[in-house]
């Protein structure tokens, strides 16, 4: 099992806090995003659309940590969704509400057009608006009910998975989480977990 990330990458801390939570044995190869590694002709064999992570497993490439994550609920039983269907539909809204609402338009190659463009947009700016904006729906979303002590009741799950790399990239970009009571108590109940700690970008980010 070979996985092909970059050390800050939020799709790939979810697959390694992922593959840490189900006590499996992998490989890590690094795809330098910062040297356009992803563009190369290698990786775009991986992944025509020159994105990380991939994950070589059980003889197939897979891509899109979202797919990823439910295949490994699928084949390993990992219980990263609960079972019935509403509080499925719970967790995949919270997942999908960050991966697919908050960290598409704060990737660095959206961010980094967007102030390259011009104006008076600064990519420290960029961040923080979506981040917040992003953190106060998700915010908002537990609020409604079914949170304990993580996303959906009190089993980590595919939400937990996204939302500690989102909370990363928020303190990284200067993102005050005081506003968001519980993401921050969710997220530190998760970050103290072995699984996730390991999985941390300092833990895995090369030497030098």
């Amino acid at each position: 099992m070979i996985l092909h990330d970059y050390w800050r990458s939020s799709a790939g801390y979810r697959l390694r806090i992922a593959l840490n939570l189900l006590g499996l044995d992998y490989q890590r190869h690094a795809v330098d995003l910062l040297a356009g590694e992803q563009r190369s002709a290698d990786h775009l064999a991986r992944n025509p659309q020159g994105l990380v992570p991939a994950l070589e497993i059980d003889g197939r490439m897979l891509t899109q940590s979202l797919a990823i994550l439910e295949y490994l609920d699928e084949t390993r039983a990992a219980g990263f969704l609960p079972q019935e269907p509403v509080a499925r539909a719970r967790v995949r809204a919270l997942s999908y509400a960050i991966a697919m609402d908050i960290h598409p338009v704060c990737n660095l190659r959206v961010a980094r057009h967007a102030v390259g463009l011009g104006g008076a947009a600064t990519m420290e700016g960029w961040m923080q608006h979506f981040i917040r904006l992003g953190l106060d729906g998700v915010e908002g979303l537990l609020a409604q009910g079914g949170a304990g002590l993580f996303c959906h009741g009190d089993q980590v799950g595919m939400a937990d998975i996204c939302l500690v790399p989102q909370v990363y990239n928020a303190r990284r970009w200067g993102v005050d989480l005081a506003a968001f009571p519980q993401v921050a108590a969710i997220a530190a109940r998760a970050e103290a977990l072995p699984a996730f700690a390991a999985a941390h970008p300092d833990r895995v980010q090369p030497a030098g």
